[in-house]
């Protein structure tokens, strides 16, 4: 037997909110967003001004962050989902079933919302060849993303980019063309400040800007 409860009243705050063109109609624009466990895909008429739901699902986790991102010569856009699950989650949205498709799921952590388990941040190469998926403290995952014989998503294995004493507070991808994928990181290094009984490094730390 398995057991879950639904509140009578939808939650309303949005936590996370990402745009793209998820539906494939390259005329119009939709937006996504993340309301605690619900993931609600939006559309905004230009007509009446009024926005409608296209699509609504319950995760039953706590979606900690979103993404879109787009294979070259693609026409439509993925969704990238970072949850308390301790999975990376791609969905791509089918106007079929008027719902959203797991296209693929990898697991790299514990579940929860976890300071070193990755799934707080998330970047994308503006290609679409790479996603990073990084933890609040130390540890980062690189994931390649690529197409099979029939035009499918591919996903590599995990990439580690860990490093130690180290607090992020935010990663984004940069646009290098057809270079090797890089992303930046702005974050602190509190090794000195972890081995100073004194607390004098503390007031000597500096955020830094590194490069993947």
């Amino acid at each position: 037997m398995y057991l879950y409860n639904l509140t009578l009243q939808g939650i309303t705050s949005i936590n996370c909110a990402v745009h793209g063109s998820f539906t494939g109609n390259s005329k119009q624009q939709e937006v996504c967003v993340a309301k605690g466990s619900v993931l609600q895909l939006l559309f905004c008429d230009p007509k009446t001004g009024k926005i409608s739901v296209i699509c609504s699902c319950d995760t039953f986790g706590i979606i900690r962050s979103l993404l879109t991102f787009r294979l070259t010569g693609s026409s439509k856009d993925y969704i990238a989902v970072a949850s308390d699950s301790g999975r990376i989650v791609i969905l791509e949205y089918s106007s079929q079933k008027h719902s959203f498709e797991r296209v693929h799921q990898e697991t790299y952590g514990k579940s929860g919302c976890r300071r070193v388990v990755p799934g707080q941040y998330l970047a994308v190469d503006p290609k679409g060849r790479a996603l990073l998926i990084g933890a609040i403290e130390r540890q980062k995952l690189v994931y390649i993303l690529n197409r099979d014989a029939q035009a499918n998503l591919t996903i590599s294995s995990p990439l580690e980019a860990h490093k130690n004493y180290s607090i992020c507070f935010s990663i984004v991808g940069i646009d290098v063309g057809f270079e090797n994928p890089t992303f930046a990181c702005l974050e602190i290094d509190y090794e000195d400040c972890d081995h100073d009984p004194t607390g004098d490094a503390y007031k000597h730390i500096k955020q830094t800007l590194t490069f993947l």
